[in-house]
């Protein structure tokens, strides 16, 4: 954009739709963790736009610092030092959804998913491929179920969390498509509504007039008004302690989320499993109960793996 500091960019950041600018900032961070990580400087520009300009979008922030790590082939967080420690976690989110996006033959139909990546760090890099699913399939919830059924069921949870968070963040469904997506999660349903939950809270921190279609979103995925569901996301958090940080943090935030969700919504059956092989069967979070009204059983169609797309 040509801003010669953190300061000009975040003025021209202004200038962007209120509606598209969470996005915006999401790619400044990008901009800002690629210029660290090429001139060693530790993170000092991406600190600056966190600190300054930026304050309001860390959440997007640190997706897009994800985006930086997926173009230079690196794995986060190798050479910068900024940002929150929990919000961390979000940069493997924009790295998983770097790798769908821009090599979606092998990471969306291939199901292919880096090495060496330990439990906490695949759970939240699904995340983020979950939120490029949303836009690989046209925000089309049939096509979301069959393309999830395709994934290893140890790997649909965290899928399903991703693509809550997309529809309600980024939009593009109207009612029926939205109830479609419910019926589509099934089992899943807490992992849906738990991501619609960070998207509000996303918009909620950004201060800008809360999108029509976030409301709608969220109302129809976790059944609640977006305040509420940013709320739950604050509560959750509080209960991890002081200075939160690891992978384990990150995860029991996320099933924080479900628990406050299935206590609003009653009591009913645990989530569909979510079980790894064999080398490697501990879960990505603890169970978490998900009440009976709103476990709808995917469609017969949902579980059988399309040939090809």
């Amino acid at each position: 954009m040509g801003a010669h500091n953190t300061d000009a960019l975040g003025a021209a950041l202004d200038g962007v739709p209120e509606e598209l600018r969470g996005f915006a900032f999401e790619g400044a961070g990008m901009g800002c963790a690629l210029l660290d990580l090429l001139t060693l400087s530790r993170g000092r520009r991406l600190r600056e736009f966190l600190e300054g300009p930026g304050v309001d979008y860390p959440h997007l922030i640190h997706v897009g610092v994800g985006w930086a790590f997926g173009k230079l082939r690196l794995r986060p967080w190798r050479g910068l030092r900024a940002g929150d420690p929990l919000l961390h976690w979000l940069a493997w989110d924009g790295f998983g959804f770097y790798q769908g996006f821009f090599d979606s033959d092998r990471v969306v139909a291939g199901q292919r998913l880096e090495r060496g990546l330990d439990l906490w760090q695949r759970a939240v890099r699904d995340q983020g491929l979950g939120r490029c699913l949303w836009f690989h399939e046209c925000a089309d919830p049939e096509a979301l179920g069959l393309r999830v059924a395709e994934f290893p069921s140890w790997r649909r949870a965290d899928l399903w969390s991703g693509i809550g968070l997309a529809a309600v963040y980024a939009g593009g469904a109207d009612q029926d498509e939205l109830r479609a997506l419910v019926e589509a999660a099934g089992d899943y349903r807490a992992h849906l509504a738990q991501g619609a939950a960070f998207a509000a809270a996303a918009r909620l921190r950004a201060r800008t007039p809360l999108p029509e279609h976030c409301d709608r979103g969220v109302l129809a995925l976790a059944g609640v008004p977006a305040q509420t569901a940013a709320d739950w996301t604050d509560t959750a958090r509080a209960e991890l302690g002081p200075d939160p940080r690891t992978g384990q943090h990150y995860g029991e935030w996320r099933a924080g989320i479900r628990r406050l969700w299935a206590a609003h919504h009653g009591p009913g059956p645990t989530d569909a499993p979510t079980q790894r092989p064999a080398q490697d069967a501990r879960t990505t979070e603890a169970a978490v109960s998900a009440p009976r009204s709103w476990a709808v059983e995917p469609a017969e169609s949902a579980t059988r793996s399309r040939r090809s797309r």
